[in-house]
């Protein structure tokens, strides 16, 4: 025996091998039945392309745009100011492949076919599982049309980069790039999401621009080309475009204070930012700030389902990855019942979370057409936002158990997974503010109610314990005394009753059924992994493998 034999210790035994690299769309039933459910299966070429590379290419250079943060560099070498914020090359490909293929545009890009942001709502889920930090600029760049088209002069100029395909980082003025980002500056320090409190000024110039004096305490993606924005008019709180560089080439007198230093979300800067005479485009009309931009933050929060949605799914997949090739006494971790409960009872949340995520984006699809749609929209988007984002982090905790301690450890991806659960539930909105639009809406739009309650008429008798749901909820809404006091359990109740809806309507009756008997009928516990023992668990963790 040589002298190194003698001192081997062991065997690496009963460890799962690595993750492989799989196709995030084609191996995931859940997310493709919900996309033909809602029309956009057209779009399948364009997501098996993207899905190859959400779960294959894009998952390393996720983890390493993440462990590699953003550096602001105020000045360069020679005292100039600069204010530059240098990414890795990792999260500069994350980018430029998540544009190639639409993120970021492929609803308006195919603008008028049914599906289309369903399809694009697609994208948005694969990418976000691979690395979410890219998503808050494709996010705000896809939802800022709307807002730009509240002043032709400036759509015209700016939508056809901020709809094109070819990533552009360079700083240089937006007129010479092949494509542009938009970013948000909304929220100061003294007000957070009470904006009408902001106090950046928006002076006129006599060339008809204004320029900004004020601040932002956060700044969402500082290198984006141009910012919306919100200051105070003359006429009051107005939105304007305050582009990064203004068309000589010089830079615009935005100065980054600082880079925020976040709980997670690594791989995207968010900042502070001071106007000093920063110039501005009005965008809309004057004062009406808030209905200008109104569009712009439904379309972000339908993100914040997506991407909430997005992560509970990764985490899932770890688990039952894991839980295939690890044994505990005598046998694979995922055939122990109470194992296969946790795993079931986590799968059925993450399809009712994509299942409520895809209604929503055709809601959105059709609320030109539709008046009914519209209303949908409007209510399901703050109910979903409240909801799923508040379900992401304490599903990603528990699918960190199901892997143990390696779960907690850097080297899987779950804590990077923790660090973003709980971004969505706070960014666009608390679940206070969603709370509170649900109830705004109910109030001054009752077609908004009436819309919810249709919703779940329309799958009356198919479940009994979600039709005396949808009767409480007729009953509650038509009681407004207390209602601020008690609406995050009425909104609770109302994504609840959605969810089930959502997935009576889906091709698998199993599922849905034990939603309703679960979430509604109040047969489990408080905990995941309390179903029913003699619910179709094994149906629901083969739906939720991946395919393939």
């Amino acid at each position: 025996m040589s002298q190194r034999a003698q001192f081997i210790t062991h065997d690496v035994q009963n460890q799962p091998d690595p993750m492989p690299a799989y196709n995030a769309w084609l191996g995931d039933r859940p997310l493709r039945q919900a996309v033909e459910r809602e029309g956009g299966a057209w779009a399948a070429g364009t997501l098996t392309m993207y899905g190859s590379l959400a779960g294959g290419a894009l998952m390393e250079l996720g983890a390493q745009a993440n462990e590699n943060r953003p550096q602001l560099q105020s000045f360069d070498r020679y005292g100039r100011r600069i204010d530059e914020v240098a990414f890795h090359p990792a999260y500069h490909e994350v980018m430029r492949q998540a544009m190639h293929f639409g993120v970021h545009s492929f609803a308006w890009r195919n603008a008028g076919q049914p599906g289309a942001h369903v399809a694009r709502a697609a994208l948005m889920y694969m990418g976000s599982q691979a690395e979410a930090g890219t998503s808050c600029p494709l996010t705000m760049t896809y939802a800022s049309v709307p807002a730009l088209r509240h002043a032709p002069d400036l759509a015209a100029e700016w939508l056809p980069r901020v709809t094109a395909l070819e990533y552009d980082p360079r700083s240089i003025p937006a007129g010479h790039k092949t494509a542009c980002t938009i970013g948000m500056g909304m929220t100061e320090k003294q007000g957070g999401s009470d904006v009408r409190s902001n106090t950046t000024r928006a002076i006129r110039q006599r060339d008809g621009g204004y320029e900004l004096v004020g601040h932002k305490f956060f700044f969402s993606a500082p290198m984006c080309d141009a910012h919306l924005v919100l200051a105070q008019a003359e006429g009051g709180l107005s939105c304007f475009l305050v582009p990064r560089f203004l068309p000589d080439g010089t830079r615009n007198a935005v100065e980054i204070q600082r880079l925020k230093d976040k709980l997670g979300d690594w791989s995207n800067a968010s900042a502070e930012v001071e106007f000093l005479g920063a110039s501005a485009s009005m965008v809309g009309h004057e004062g009406r700030g808030v209905a200008t931009i109104i569009e712009m933050v439904a379309l972000t929060r339908l993100d914040c389902m997506i991407g909430s949605a997005a992560l509970m799914r990764q985490a899932l997949v770890q688990a039952l990855h894991h839980t295939s090739q690890r044994r505990a006494f005598g046998r694979l971790l995922i055939d122990q019942p109470l194992m296969r409960n946790v795993l079931a009872d986590l799968a059925l949340e993450s399809e009712a979370a994509v299942a409520l995520a895809m209604r929503v984006a055709r809601a959105v699809d059709s609320t030109t057409s539709n008046k009914e749609e519209a209303a949908f929209a409007r209510i399901a988007t703050a109910i979903g936002k409240y909801w799923i984002c508040k379900r992401c982090p304490p599903m990603v905790n528990e699918a960190q158990e199901c892997l143990g301690g390696i779960g907690y450890v850097e080297e899987s991806n779950l804590p990077r997974l923790y660090r973003q659960a709980p971004l969505n539930s706070i960014w666009e909105g608390s679940g206070n503010v969603q709370c509170l639009d649900v109830l705004r809406t109910l109030k001054k739009e009752p077609d908004g109610a009436q819309a919810l309650l249709g919703e779940l008429a329309t799958v009356r008798g198919r479940s009994t314990d979600l039709d005396r749901e949808a009767e409480w909820l007729a009953a509650t809404f038509a009681d407004t005394d207390g209602l601020e006091a008690r609406s995050r359990r009425v909104v609770e109740r109302a994504a609840l009753a959605l969810q089930a809806t959502v997935l009576l309507k889906g091709d698998d009756p199993p599922v849905a059924e034990t939603f309703c008997r679960s979430r509604l009928g109040g047969d489990r516990g408080l905990a995941f992994g309390t179903l029913d023992p003699h619910a179709p668990l094994s149906a629901l963790i083969r739906r939720a493998t991946i395919d393939g």
